[in-house]
């Protein structure tokens, strides 16, 4: 019979050292997409009532194409940190790797579209 205190039982089984790093990255992630979502859903509205060519000289000023890559990019890491941690909690072996390629590939693929077409429609 072992004898094994609580501590000798915790080892090994702990955190991977990234947890505060991580906790704190998803709150301030979240509190900048408080602000910056509501204020793209207004400029992107108001060039959405609006024609094309109306909508295209909105983004081509620098504050609504700014607002919108910043909003796409922190946006597409938020959702790329939580998916993972979603994929690690509830699915396990060669599954969980696969699922977690795919998740961090789309969303740096669509991190990269939607950077790509705002600088295109901007410069």
């Amino acid at each position: 019979m072992r004898y094994l205190t609580d501590r000798k039982r915790a080892v090994g089984k702990g955190s991977a050292h990234s947890g505060a790093e991580h906790h704190w990255y998803m709150m301030v992630s979240s509190v900048a997409l408080a602000f910056l979502v509501p204020t793209f859903l207004i400029i992107f509205g108001r060039a959405l009532g609006s024609g094309y060519e109306n909508a295209l000289a909105t983004f081509e000023r620098p504050f609504p194409a700014i607002l919108a890559g910043l909003t796409l990019f922190v946006g597409m890491q938020h959702f790329h940190k939580g998916a993972r941690v979603m994929l690690e909690d509830y699915t396990s072996g060669s599954t969980r790797k696969l699922l977690i390629m795919l998740v961090v590939g789309l969303s740096y693929a669509l991190t990269a579209a939607g950077i790509f077409g705002i600088a295109k429609i901007a410069l």
